[in-house]
């Protein structure tokens, strides 16, 4: 690890929730409940096992350069498709945060606003890292001009 979540352990994992709105609730409905989830989590789980986390909305935006399934259009999920990523030392730790009585009333909440019910999967962490500074990206641009074969 490289300090993405600094305090995400090197065999820690990544769980991936994906929200659809239903018809009739907005992005603020979305923000508040997974605000009021988030704020749980760090209260109750910071000292057992949860490290970090973050919460994207789809932009709609659809990548041409990064994407090889043929030219891109606007995403159908515009605005009311959104990934909930938590960062956790174990599988175990997260499973037992969903399992307590402060998590669950506030996530069915948010599973209330759910169109696409809820699917969430765990990833082993194999790499994370932030973006060099200034001085740390010339040096490696100089190191790999000086080495490169």
């Amino acid at each position: 690890m490289t300090g993405l979540i600094e305090q995400l352990a090197a065999d820690g994992i990544m769980t991936v929730n994906r929200v659809v709105l239903k018809e009739g609730y907005t992005v603020d409905d979305l923000q508040m409940r997974v605000a009021e989830l988030c704020e749980n989590v760090k209260t109750y789980h910071s000292e057992t096992g949860f490290a970090g986390g973050l919460v994207a909305l789809n932009k709609g935006m659809v990548s041409n350069e990064g994407s090889t399934i043929g030219q891109a259009v606007e995403s159908e999920f515009k605005g009311r498709e959104a990934l909930i990523i938590t960062f956790w030392d174990s599988f175990k730790q997260h499973e037992a945060s969903h399992r307590s009585d402060t998590f669950q009333p506030l996530f069915k909440k948010v599973l209330e606003l759910c169109e696409n019910g809820n699917e969430e999967l765990a990833y082993d962490v194999l790499w994370s890292g932030k973006a060099y500074n200034d001085d740390q990206a010339k040096a490696a641009r100089a190191a790999k001009e000086k080495y490169k074969k």
